[in-house]
């Protein structure tokens, strides 16, 4: 056979139709991959979008003295959320969160870049850094609750060690936040150290060596190599700790209730008061601020994905 003549033969074979067991392999495993994925729908479907879907019903319904829906009031919830105190809740929310993921984040920034000097004992205080992430929000919140303690707490032992007046760190209104914050950052700040030493585990050692040679060391190496390298785990905890916070419940339920004055009643902690504390049972409108905080969370996280994003430095 000529060679031009096996050439056409090649290209003949390559463009014909592939076997018809090859044809018909996905049409028959498409069941195989529903079914896969059944259990997966099954779960979403229960804990996800009927929830979701029920709170949208009950946002635009009123509820018997029992909770359950009654009439159809249209947009009538969310016009009163207008018209009562929503913007002190709004404003106490932002600034929870404002005063809980910065800190959080910036401080476990600080610690991770500290730790990475040539210390001695180095895994140790990683460890110690990174304990906090193994307390759950019961456990934290109890502990700073005896810290916060205005008779025997350690706070106003070491104020008065230095002369400061003693300070009521849960019942003053201009302080029960930043206490609650606090407490929120000590939290967060082990999971913060962790993602932050993986992705600062994950830079090249060449690149670091390379930057030293030319002669950049401590704060230059850090703002010039490390801090951009890390750039895609800030942004990751950027995100999640901001819907963290904006979700945050346990440790104000246990440290103020909402008190004093309100000054820690944020989204969540009203949601709550007006479903199910006091015997309350307004799942309307309880639903209603439940759908506001959604559309929060999704403007907040397509603003971080919309400005943020951009200045990530993926390797």
């Amino acid at each position: 056979m000529s060679p031009p003549l096996a050439a056409e033969r090649t290209r003949t074979d390559a463009t014909a139709d592939p076997p018809a067991p090859a044809r018909d392999r996905p049409r028959r495993e498409a069941p195989l991959s529903w079914l896969l994925l059944l259990p997966s729908v099954v779960v979403f479907a229960l804990f996800i979008f009927w929830p979701l879907a029920r709170t949208f019903y009950l946002s635009t319904h009123g509820n018997d003295i029992f909770g359950a829906p009654s009439t159809y009031v249209g947009l009538d919830h969310y016009t009163e959320m207008l018209s009562g105190e929503f913007g002190e809740v709004l404003a106490t929310t932002a600034l929870f969160t404002l005063v809980s993921v910065l800190p959080a984040i910036v401080g476990a920034l600080v610690v991770v870049l500290l730790l990475e000097a040539r210390l001695r004992g180095v895994r140790v205080l990683r460890t110690a850094f990174a304990l906090p992430f193994a307390f759950s929000v019961a456990t934290a919140s109890v502990v700073f609750a005896v810290i916060y303690n205005p008779a025997i707490g350690i706070a106003n032992g070491l104020l008065g060690a230095v002369g400061i007046d003693r300070v009521d760190w849960l019942t003053d209104p201009s302080i029960a936040l930043p206490a609650v914050g606090l407490a929120t950052v000590w939290m967060n700040l082990g999971y913060n150290v962790l993602v932050l030493s993986a992705g600062v585990a994950a830079i090249p050692p060449e690149v670091v060596e390379a930057a030293r040679l030319d002669g950049a060391t401590g704060w230059r190496l850090a703002t010039g190599i490390t801090i951009p390298l890390l750039s895609p785990q800030l942004f990751f905890l950027v995100v999640v700790s901001t819907i963290h916070a904006l979700q945050s419940f346990g440790q104000i339920h246990i440290l103020t209730k909402g008190g004093p004055d309100d000054a820690t009643t944020t989204l969540v902690y009203s949601i709550y008061e007006r479903a199910f504390a006091f015997g309350s049972s307004d799942f309307g409108g309880a639903s209603a601020q439940a759908v506001v905080l959604l559309a929060i969370m999704l403007i907040c996280t397509a603003v971080q994905f919309g400005i943020l994003e951009r200045r990530v430095h993926y390797r």
